[in-house]
């Protein structure tokens, strides 16, 4: 069995899934489709005082699958009909109706990234230290600055902005800021 990977609607990656799953168990084909996975990663996100965990797709309008094919490369009928069926289902990457399989590093990746402990979000920060920033928020909004460090942990970005001439640090929450 080799991974294969099936475009799908956006945001109905989990939905197909979720139904893959079932017809698989349904039909009895579950010596033709090994496994169906949907890679996610647990983002923390914090407002004001408000911690909230979101799950985010790492591979939006993509569903993955272990699955057996013909020899010829092609998926067999009866998983292929399934497969079809569902809605929100596109085709898989591939030319001429034969599906393309992963690289088996690309194949590891995927199942690392989908394998991470579930109970450690992390906060998805997309700054990085001399990024040119703007305050939208707060009591320094519109002052401009740079990011001299950056605290993942607890969501806060360290920002030198100049304020009466004077360069001075702020402890600010990475959503209050945007790049410039």
């Amino acid at each position: 069995m080799q991974w294969y990977v099936l475009r799908v609607a956006a945001n109905r990656e989990l939905s197909v899934q979720d139904k893959l799953i079932q017809k698989v168990e349904m039909e009895g084909l579950g010596d033709i489709i090994a496994r169906i996975e949907v890679p996610v990663e647990r983002v923390k996100r914090i407002r004001g005082n408000k911690q909230t965990v979101h799950q985010r797709k790492l591979y939006p309008g993509y569903v993955f699958m272990e699955m057996d094919t013909t020899e010829d490369g092609r998926v067999q009928e009866k998983a292929w009909f399934a497969i079809k069926e569902t809605s929100g289902v596109g085709d898989f990457i591939g030319t001429e109706g034969i599906p393309t399989p992963m690289k088996d590093t690309d194949v590891a990746k995927m199942l690392m990234e989908s394998a991470k402990p579930e109970d450690t979000p992390s906060i998805k920060v997309d700054f990085k230290k001399d990024d040119q920033i703007k305050i939208r928020e707060g009591a320094f909004e519109n002052f401009e600055g740079v990011v001299d460090s950056i605290d993942e942990e607890r969501g806060i970005v360290k920002v030198i902005v100049s304020i009466f001439g004077r360069s001075t640090p702020l402890d600010i929450e990475y959503w209050q800021i945007e790049k410039v």
